[in-house]
């Protein structure tokens, strides 16, 4: 049976593009025509499948109309980071809840009291969705959820919390929190063993189209 799966989804406003001369030299190696997922290309550049053939000019337009040249007045990455940054102290709940999935999968940098940097910093994670989950947020109720059942970022393992978290998540039809509620009370963690209850959240999550949630709810009926 599929258990808890992590889900810590959403746009990210921070996008880290990087190349190297290693990666250039790999793409100028490259002879013909190549899978369209598998050519390394510079950032603002178009895969050679894409205009093989065509003149510098007919290139060039179409290098405009798929991949439009940012503004001079366009904010970079640091900027729309210390924007969410503000919304979130602000009390922006998708912000707050964006912002602890950034320091939770380290698209974020953070650093220890010693001045380390952190890859990850679960803690900082933990305190934004808590802010976030206070508020009615299902995304970040379900990952505070998460991070309760499995004693992440400081938290103690606390399986009733996690079911807490789960449930105020599922009401407000979040999936994967309605599939990992079910989960809770098919094994009787945190919540006393209920199948009824199980079968009743396995399909409000897969009516959904929850793969896990399906799957499950055939393992119980």
């Amino acid at each position: 049976m599929s258990i808890f799966t992590i889900s810590l989804t959403t746009v990210f406003l921070l996008t880290i593009v990087g190349c190297n001369n290693e990666a250039a030299d790999s793409k100028e190696q490259m002879k013909g025509a190549v899978p369209l997922g598998s050519e390394i290309t510079l950032e603002g550049e178009l895969p050679s499948l894409l205009t093989e053939g065509l003149s510098p000019e007919e290139k060039a337009k179409l290098t405009e109309e798929i991949l439009p040249m940012a503004s001079p007045d366009d904010p970079t990455p640091e900027e729309k980071f210390e924007e969410l940054r503000e919304k979130a102290k602000n009390g922006n709940a998708a912000a707050q809840t964006t912002l602890g999935i950034m320091y939770f999968t380290g698209q974020a940098i953070s650093k220890d009291t010693s001045g380390k940097i952190l890859s990850t910093d679960p803690a900082k994670a933990a305190a934004w969705f808590h802010r976030a989950a206070l508020q009615g947020n299902a995304d970040a109720q379900y990952n505070l959820g998460l991070m309760y059942l499995m004693g992440q970022g400081g938290l103690t393992k606390d399986s009733v919390k996690a079911v807490e978290f789960f449930l105020e998540a599922a009401l407000q039809g979040n999936a994967d929190a309605q599939n990992n509620l079910g989960v809770m009370y098919h094994m009787g963690e945190g919540v006393e063993q209920d199948n009824s209850e199980a079968k009743k959240w396995y399909a409000k999550s897969a009516a959904q189209g929850h793969v896990d949630a399906q799957t499950n709810l055939e393992a119980v009926e």
